[in-house]
């Protein structure tokens, strides 16, 4: 695996190195999923400094995860080829850079054009993250140590609201980007001095698919154009041509990659029928979750009345119980394998944004906000972690950063479509968020069809995911991890 040779190079979870791997890309991520979500907060106080329609609140969030969706399969072909601490390591420092530049934009057009140099930073680092703890992590060790990173790394989501609500009402709006700067800065040095090198040998000939990487990010930007801007224009010519563009776009991906000697997205890998299947899970999971928390902190600010850091700390529950949970549902999923979890977990979120509806203008916290989020924080604690690593259990560990690449890819990708298209399903103007009224009509339609999204999600799991992950790896590769045996580990499948 990698360019480790024994089991006795890997780390351990409970040792000292292990702790400062974990740290090191927890803070990489963390950083990159904290900013996918204290972004959220600040909306409405971004829209009123620039005097800014609906649609440039949706480029904020989209501009970054378009970037972020279109590259990062790029991004775990780099790591695996050049060093996955390496390009953790750019992507790092990357990000900051974006992070300063969105800190102090002057207008909207150049904050929409710095959050996608964000996203940039954001491909390189993610799948990065997740290959270092792959390769690094005695075999023993990777189910609870993926279950650790998926807590952390979620509630470094869930505690973004808070922060950014704290940040928008203390400093201002442009501190919700700045903080990335001082944390970067921390990441960096402990990487460097902690984290050991690892790649993947066999990348280190052939191409990288520039071609299939910009056909792809192409598609998603022509796609989210159409649906981002048709609530303003209508089906006009730009409208029309954007969606027709991003369908005949797409087509040509398709077909490129299945040509190529050596792709972006090499078709092999999906024939692990629960890889494919766990993904299908991801695109059914994060367009709701996308949705739900681009429009909850919205709801709570413009229709119930909160400050942005009422608005944060009202999603405080979630982080409460991905923190003290997480780990544990990592464990279970491994005992018990990923099929439970992955039904169950949905649909707890389900019900959590169904319980949703009862927020309103004149909502009471006790008896309306947090018992919603208290059953999504509990879906989530359930989902999260198995579905990371039943991704990473289903191909050869020596292709973990391509398969966190696409899994990662498949959830930004519809996080991002999500926050296109939701508003526009449910019939929001561009003027929306400056009317509780009308805002709050809009959202009471939007959260039905994200449970049905995390409800299929469910019934995908139940009907395709049937035993515990087996992971394909190849037979030099299991005698030098030391796994003579199914591969079974918790998190994002066969």
């Amino acid at each position: 695996m990698g360019d480790r040779s024994a089991v006795a190079d890997y780390v351990r979870i409970g040792t000292r190195p292990g702790r400062w791997v974990l740290l090191t890309t927890v803070l990489g991520s963390g950083m990159a999923m904290l900013d996918s979500t204290v972004v959220n907060v600040a909306l409405p106080h971004i829209g009123a400094d620039l005097n800014a329609d609906m649609a440039v609140l949706q480029w904020t969030v989209n501009a970054y995860m378009l970037t972020l969706a279109g590259l990062i399969l790029l991004g775990g072909a780099l790591g695996d080829r050049y060093g996955r601490r390496k390009v953790f390591v750019i992507g790092v420092v990357w990000f900051a850079a974006g992070s300063l530049l969105c800190g102090l934009a002057p207008d909207a057009g150049v904050l929409i054009a710095a959050r996608a140099l964000q996203g940039i930073g954001g491909a390189l680092l993610t799948p990065g993250s997740l290959a270092i703890i792959q390769a690094g992590f005695h075999p023993d060790d990777r189910a609870r140590a993926v279950g650790v990173w998926s807590g952390l790394g979620g509630v470094g989501a869930a505690v973004g609201p808070f922060l950014g609500g704290w940040l928008v009402d203390g400093p201002g709006w442009r501190w919700v980007f700045l903080i990335n700067v001082p944390l970067a800065a921390l990441c960096v040095p402990v990487a460097l001095r902690h984290v050991p090198e690892s790649r993947d040998p066999r990348a280190h000939t052939g191409r990288f698919d520039a071609t299939g990487a910009a056909l792809g990010a192409l598609t998603l930007a022509l796609a989210t154009y159409a649906l981002i801007e048709a609530p303003g224009q209508g089906s006009s010519r730009l409208v029309v041509g954007a969606a027709v563009a991003a369908l005949g776009l797409g087509v040509a991906f398709a077909r490129r990659e299945r040509r190529l000697p050596e792709p972006m997205l090499p078709p092999d890998i999906f024939r692990s029928r629960v890889f494919t299947a766990v993904n299908a899970v991801t695109v059914c999971v994060y367009a709701a979750f996308g949705g739900f928390f681009f429009l909850a902190a919205l709801q709570l600010q413009v229709v119930v009345g909160y400050s942005a850091l009422g608005a944060g700390a009202a999603l405080l529950p979630t982080t409460v119980l991905m923190l003290l949970l997480s780990a544990r549902s990592g464990e279970l999923g491994q005992r018990i394998g990923p099929r439970v979890p992955l039904t169950v977990g949905p649909l707890l979120c389900a019900a959590g944004m169904l319980l949703m509806l009862r927020v309103g203008e004149h909502a009471s916290y006790v008896r309306d906000v947090l018992p919603a989020l208290f059953v999504l924080g509990l879906g989530m604690v359930t989902l999260v972690a198995p579905l990371t690593a039943t991704v990473l259990g289903s191909v050869d560990a020596g292709r973990a950063g391509l398969a966190s690449g696409i899994n990662n890819a498949a959830a930004r990708a519809a996080g991002l479509i999500a926050v296109a298209a939701l508003p526009l399903a449910a019939g929001m103007g561009p003027e929306a968020y400056r009317s509780a009224a009308e805002f709050g009509a809009t959202f009471r339609r939007a959260m039905p069809m994200c449970a049905g999204s995390l409800a299929l999600a469910a019934l995908v799991a139940f009907l395709t995911v049937r035993r515990p992950a087996e992971a394909v790896v190849e037979p030099q590769c299991r005698m030098q991890c030391g796994v003579s045996g199914p591969a079974i580990e918790p998190g994002r499948g066969e």
